[in-house]
């Protein structure tokens, strides 16, 4: 993919990663009019992640799935997915709303065996502990089936910081990002379960077994 388009930008405090869901509350005048223009021609916009000091110039593609709201001052709740990369290679301040022309890009092209399979199928376990740690719904649901879907869920767990996210997102091997992923997830759970096993020992007496016994 190396079409460059023009297409509305969207400033977020969060990474949206393709195949992934973003709800949004749309209340701003310049994102309700962005909006509204995107559902009249069934297009796209794009998410970029705004730090509250810089805007990262890799970004994706969103796509309204469903208005959920509609508010009688014009707000709107909508659900978007992602779907594809772009870099920013040029701002546009001609609408009340920023714009960029982008660049698409994709992985690229590598032998994905077995070995990279069984890893991606592993952080999906990984996944459902995760789900099971901190009881949070929906934490293991995915339908991805391909290995680059698989990375983008696996990249997409919550509990990863916006920077990795945001790495996520850049990177264009689909082995090195499951990879990567599934390391993260192995460190994330390893500090949850820590944080659990503290919280129940000073939860049942207020002081960790040592100090408890004699001499």
């Amino acid at each position: 993919m190396s079409e460059s388009i023009l297409v509305p930008l969207f400033p977020l405090g969060v990474v949206l990663l393709p195949g992934l869901p973003l709800p949004l509350h749309i209340f701003e005048e310049r994102y309700k009019q962005m909006i509204g223009e995107c559902l009249e021609r069934g297009a796209v916009f794009g998410v970029v992640y705004y730090t509250g000091a810089e805007m990262k110039q890799t970004g994706c593609t969103a796509r309204v799935a469903e208005v959920l709201k509609r508010y009688e001052d014009g707000r709107m709740d909508i659900l978007t997915y992602g779907e594809d990369r772009f870099r920013i290679e040029e701002q546009d301040q001609g609408k009340p709303y920023l714009q960029a022309r982008v660049r698409f890009f994709d992985d690229q092209e590598e032998e994905l065996g077995d070995d990279v399979r069984e890893l991606a199928l592993r952080g999906l376990l990984h996944r459902e502990e995760l789900g099971r740690l901190t009881s949070q719904e929906g934490a293991a649901d995915s339908e991805a089936s391909e290995l680059k879907e698989i990375s983008f869920v696996l990249a997409g767990t919550e509990g990863f910081s916006m920077d990795e996210k945001q790495v996520f997102l850049e990177m264009t091997s689909t082995r090195e990002r499951v990879r990567r992923a599934v390391r993260a997830l192995e460190k994330l759970i390893e500090r949850l379960k820590l944080t659990i096993e503290i919280r129940r020992i000073i939860g049942g007496n207020g002081h960790p077994p040592s100090v408890l016994k004699d001499g």
